[in-house]
C-alpha cells in the first residue's frame, strides 16, 4: 500500500472514531465497470453480514454503482473491508 493510501486510511479511522459510536451502521459506495463478476465480488464481500445493497447502472451502462449499508463493529473493520475490496480491478471507492 502506498503512503498516500495509508495516510487516507489513517485519517478515515480517526474520523470514524470521533464521529460515531461503535458498532455502527456504515454506508459504503463503490463504482465498478459493469461486469456481473465484479458486481458479484462486491456483493459477496458483504455476504452474511446483513448488508442492504443497492445497485444502479450508469446511463451508458458502462459502470455500476453499489451502495452498501451494513453494521460494522469498528473503524478498523470498515478500513479492512475497503482494503479487501481494493483488489477488484477497476473499483472506485467513494
Amino acid at each position: 500500500m502506498d503512503k498516500k493510501t495509508e495516510e487516507f486510511y489513517t485519517r478515515l479511522r480517526k474520523e470514524l472514531n470521533s464521529t460515531s459510536t461503535w458498532p455502527s451502521e456504515y454506508l459504503y459506495k463503490f463504482i465498478v465497470p459493469t461486469d456481473i463478476k465484479k458486481v458479484e465480488e462486491v456483493e459477496n464481500a458483504f455476504d452474511n453480514m446483513g448488508a442492504v445493497i443497492k445497485t444502479k447502472q450508469s446511463k451508458t451502462g458502462k459502470y455500476t454503482s453499489l451502495s452498501v449499508n451494513v453494521m460494522m463493529e469498528s473503524p478498523e473493520m470498515v478500513v479492512e473491508k475497503y482494503i479487501d475490496l481494493s483488489n477488484i480491478e477497476g473499483i472506485i471507492s467513494l
